[in-house]
């Protein structure tokens, strides 16, 4: 593919993949009788038996090979497998305490880190346009943290842990398949020993469940894994700045679900705050669609990318 087609299936998996991260609370909701470190476990398990029938049909389990190769990439998989557990826990544990809000607020602030690394770290560089859209986006965050009026922790362990989970992916040299099954393969012995656990103490959600919760619970893994196949294939697809700004598509849709749907409160402060990060966002869009006129900043750096 060409550069410009291969940006394009960037973008649209990009798309796709924090569309669906954006309706998931309504997936974990449906495990409310479940603990939330007992989802993960879950989760973690699921996803890793998804992902290796993914590999035994299509015969590609040579990926795994190749990327186990290079030690570099084992390394930065494991550190992923690590910090996208606890981004996981932390969101589960946040929707299914009526936190949704925050959760929201936390992928809200999650581009800014994007951002922060996109220039700092892998030196892409943003025009006029695109820095007046950071800008106004800053602007709301910082509204909506003033107004909350506390550390919000949870917002900031989700912002910090998937910027982190993103930029890594961003530096793995591996088949995004392969990479995600090494991820899911570090984390599933603990996972299952935790599961086990659970049902040696009699406290475990199999036998203690209805089956069709369980069947949701099993389900976790391709609700887990096809989002970050698509993100894995963005991420090595387009810019980091630009998947940074598809991040509001996640929060804006959970943000919807947290207010219409959970019925948790949504003031004219946070009208305001939002404004200003929406209005970020449809500038940063044109900007990048070519439909506003481009104008030189001293803040341009090299693009590497």
């Amino acid at each position: 593919m060409t550069p410009q087609e291969n940006e394009k299936t960037g973008l649209i998996y990009g798309i796709l993949a924090y569309t669906v991260w954006g309706i998931l609370p309504l997936y974990w909701k449906l495990l409310n009788v479940i603990p939330a470190y007992e989802i993960l476990a879950h989760r973690i398990f699921w996803s890793f038996i998804f992902i290796g029938t993914l590999l035994l049909y299509s015969g590609k389990w040579k990926m795994v090979v190749d990327v186990c190769k290079n030690k570099k990439n084992v390394l930065l998989i494991f550190l992923c497998a690590a910090i996208v557990s606890v981004n996981w826990g932390t969101y589960i544990w946040a929707v299914n305490s009526d936190q949704v809000v925050e959760a929201s607020m936390g992928y809200y602030i999650n581009p800014l880190v994007m951002f922060l690394f996109s220039v700092t770290i892998l030196k892409e560089k943003l025009n006029f346009w695109q820095i007046t859209a950071i800008t106004l986006a800053v602007i709301g965050v910082m509204i909506i943290t003033v107004q909350y009026g506390k550390v919000p922790w949870i917002a900031l362990v989700l912002a910090a842990s998937f910027a982190t989970y993103g930029l890594l992916k961003k530096l793995i040299n591996a088949d995004a398949m392969g990479g995600l099954a090494l991820e899911t393969a570090f984390s599933a012995p603990l996972a299952l020993f935790y599961i086990l656990f659970k049902q040696f103490q009699g406290i475990g959600a199999v036998g203690t469940v209805s089956v069709s919760t369980l069947l949701i619970l099993f389900g976790s893994g391709i609700a887990t894994a096809t989002p970050l196949l698509w993100f894995a294939q963005a991420a090595g697809k387009i810019k980091f700045s630009t998947l940074g700004f598809l991040q509001y598509i996640a929060p804006t849709i959970t943000l919807f679900l947290g207010v219409v749907v959970f019925k948790e409160s949504f003031t004219p402060t946070h009208l305001l705050s939002f404004g200003f990060i929406w209005l970020a966002l449809l500038i940063y869009t044109l900007s990048n669609m070519g439909k506003l006129k481009k104008r030189d900043t001293p803040a341009e750096i090299t693009d590497s990318y």
